[in-house]
């Protein structure tokens, strides 16, 4: 009479097993949507960022160019505002693009765990 209930109870600890496991994989496949969700909100950031600056470099450039037959060292000012605006924009530019070219394969270490865990789970000859 101990068998069957020594039976239940090793099924029991297999659907335990395979519960915590699934609870694992679930928990990885939520933290690979998560880091999915901050990479494109990094893609969005820097290109606002680099529209932003890029603008505000050629509304000074404009300005720059309007004055430049003013005074003595306004000129000095608004073209070294608007150089530093137009580095600002291309360090943005060039992040962002570094960013939206990295490619990831989504979910691939929760495919790396299942593949895993059918490996160890899988008959041995």
């Amino acid at each position: 009479m101990s068998e069957p209930s020594g039976l239940l109870e090793s099924v029991k600890r297999m659907a335990s097993t395979l519960l915590a496991i699934f609870q694992t994989r679930l928990e990885l496949l939520s933290n690979e949507i998560e880091e999915e969700r901050l990479r494109i909100g990094q893609i969005l950031l820097y290109g606002i960022v680099a529209l932003f600056f890029s603008g505000l470099a050629i509304m000074l450039l404009t300005v720059f160019i309007v004055v430049l037959f003013w005074d003595s060292y306004r000129l000095l000012v608004l073209g070294s505002l608007a150089m530093l605006c137009f580095v600002a924009g291309f360090v943005a530019w060039y992040e962002f693009r570094r960013v939206a070219r990295k490619r990831f394969k989504l979910f691939s270490t929760s495919l790396d765990e299942l593949d895993e865990d059918r490996d160890w789970l899988a008959p041995r000859p």
